[in-house]
């Protein structure tokens, strides 16, 4: 049998053209490496090259008056590429170092759970003397070189709620923001957290050439590759460094806060929470023990007492229940109502003193029968058809004044207090409810729960006679036309009634029974309210709200003192002394300072 003969001899061809065409592949490519992209080339000389980060200079903070608050100090990282850290005399690094060799293993183990290749932090922050002695002989541990980056420092050593802190950034926070990269910065809180984007910059990248015993040579492809750092922008505050140290200096001793606010900007000029803490504290390595120290501390001293701390109001409520009233039409600055004294139901005043008593009076001897029965013929009037809708007209404009909600501004974290809506004491009540069962609402106790910020704003609001910009800290980023502006807002009621409460708050300083009389200032007009909070859990706090001058007021003030009784006793002298320094510049009362200073609740 015979069989087919099958040609072959056409294949050759086939297999010829393929390795035709993976010659022309591989030269091609090889073109493509040596001639037109150099990228190959480098990525083949990385074990030689070497990347730093160039962190730009994070933007300094001034005051008001360009004192400066806080600025940078260069510090140094230690950084590790563990794939070369090869042939380290140990004991000797660890000597130089002076670390144990167990941090050095540790600190190895944790570079290399990041990355083999890629650099991280070894040790952070070495100081200026540390750097020199180390980095002569750097060069004898190949791996390992230093990274220049900076750290905050505060001249004087104050506003440490205000200005805030930087820390090393976490994991979520450098999933949110791919800027960050393990070991960097980030403003944690405050200034330094509300304005991060702008304060922090933009890095910069420098590639060197390192030779095999760890030297650097020279600027990879002289410098052609390198980014240059963008600096952060410098920040101007409204606060005042003077007037923020001399409030933090009369609450020494003390628990509460005082907030000042230039009325006509909404701008801080002072928030003082106490007690306080050092800012220069929460620096450099020693950072997250100092941190924890103050976090268990029975004091608090990391609380922002000034935005977090609730309180009710007291009497300094009375000026917003007089203006609605007045709005309300109920009543007049010449409707008169009877008082009793401390026989006065169901509200009874805390002293006697001439009866009846109009809206002046009422505010210089603050007198609780006054509020109550005005707030009563408020609620019950015809105008409104029903003591629930009275209510409503009270609640929409004591909110009108910035309560019962945070502001909208760069004072982060701060909290709402609480003004009872009318849904509360439908559920409390059962539906069933008038002004007598809400009457404590007439002298700024029950429900209502204000913030010292909040109380300061509507003093700001009463002071500018019937508006107010949300509080906030930024002047400007460091040039005039770089300003920042937050929302104006306009309340619901005549302006002519905020000059009535204006008259009778002038006389809580200057009538012959002004509660705060004995802290008049000489040569200054103020207006204010002294309060004595109840406190179910313990002593009275002492409260006022003020604003001064009084025809062109620029400055407005709360001051809280928690648990030292009567305003008019410590509140109120602290808050003159305060516009006193701001407005002259100097305090020429020593013997209401000395007196101020003798509270010193941390003894007690």
């Amino acid at each position: 049998m015979i069989k087919n003969k099958i040609n072959y001899s056409h294949r050759k061809y086939v297999i010829g053209s393929i390795f035709i065409l993976v010659a022309v592949i591989l030269i091609t490519k090889l073109f493509i490496i040596q001639i037109v992209k150099d990228s190959y080339k480098q990525s083949s000389d990385n074990n030689t090259l070497r990347y730093i980060t160039q962190y730009p200079s994070r933007g300094k903070i001034y005051d008001r008056n360009g004192k400066l608050l806080v600025y940078n100090e260069a510090v140094y990282d230690l950084m590790i590429i563990p794939s070369q850290a090869r042939n380290i005399d140990t004991a000797a690094f660890c000597k130089l170092l002076n670390i144990s060799n167990e941090v050095y293993n540790n600190n190895l183990k944790k570079a290399k759970k990041y990355s083999n290749i890629t650099p991280s932090i070894f040790i952070s922050q070495i100081t200026k003397e540390e750097y020199g002695r180390i980095a002569e002989v750097l060069y004898h541990y190949p791996g390992f070189y230093f990274q220049t980056r900076s750290i905050r420092q505060y001249p004087m050593p104050i506003a440490a709620h205000t200005l805030g802190s930087i820390g090393e950034v976490t994991k979520p926070e450098m999933e949110r923001d791919s800027y960050y990269n393990l070991g960097d910065y980030i403003g944690k809180s405050g200034i330094e957290k509300y304005y991060e984007t702008e304060l922090r910059g933009k890095k910069g990248i420098k590639i060197t050439v390192v030779d095999v015993h760890n030297r650097e040579k020279e600027r990879f492809m002289n410098g052609e590759y390198d980014t240059l750092p963008v600096p952060g922008k410098d920040i101007i505050l409204g606060l005042d460094a003077e007037l923020q140290a001399y409030g933090e200096y009369l609450m020494a001793g003390k628990t509460g806060s005082i907030v000042a606010i230039e009325p006509t900007t909404g701008q801080i000029l002072a928030m003082v929470s106490s007690p306080t803490y050092d800012p220069n504290e929460l620096v450099g390595r020693t950072r997250g023990m100092r941190y924890n120290e103050l976090l268990n501390d029975p004091d608090k001293p990391l609380i922002n007492r000034a935005i977090s701390g609730t309180y009710p109001p007291g009497s300094t409520f009375k000026m917003i229940n007089g203006l609605i009233s007045l709005q309300s039409g109920v009543i007049t600055v010449n409707t008169a109502y009877p008082c009793s004294g401390p026989n006065s139901v169901p509200i009874k005043c805390t002293h006697y003193h001439n009866s009846p008593v109009r809206l002046y009076d009422a505010i210089e001897n603050s007198c609780n029968p006054y509020f109550w029965q005005a707030f009563q013929d408020m609620m019950n009037s015809k105008r409104f058809g029903s003591q629930h809708e009275g209510f409503k007209f009270w609640y929409d404009n004591v909110t009108s004044f910035g309560l019962g909600r945070s502001f909208n501004s760069d004072i982060p974290f701060t909290v709402s207090g609480n003004i009872p809506k009318m849904e509360y004491y439908d559920k409390v009540y059962r539906g069933v409810w008038n002004a007598m069962t809400v009457r404590s609402l007439s002298i700024g106790q029950g429900e209502i729960l204000v913030t010292p910020l909040q109380l300061a704003n509507v003093a700001a609001a009463i002071g500018n006679e019937g508006y107010f910009y949300e509080p906030h800290y930024i002047k400007n980023f460091g040039a005039p036309n770089d300003s920042v502006s937050f929302e104006k807002h306009v309340i619901n009621i005549k302006q002519k009634h905020f000059q009535d409460v204006k008259k009778g708050m002038q006389n809580v300083f200057e009538g012959e029974h002004g509660t705060a009389r004995m802290s008049k200032i000489p040569d200054i007009t103020v207006g204010g309210k002294t309060g004595t909070a109840e406190n179910p859990h313990g002593p009275d706090h002492s409260i006022f709200m003020g604003f001064a001058p009084v025809g062109n007021p620029q400055i407005a003030i709360a001051v809280v003192v928690e648990n030292a009784g009567f305003g008019s006793t410590w509140a109120a002298p602290i808050a003159s002394l305060m516009i006193e320094k701001y407005i002259k510049g100097e305090v020429m009362r020593p013997n209401i300072e000395k007196r101020v200073l003798t509270l010193n609740q941390t003894e007690e």
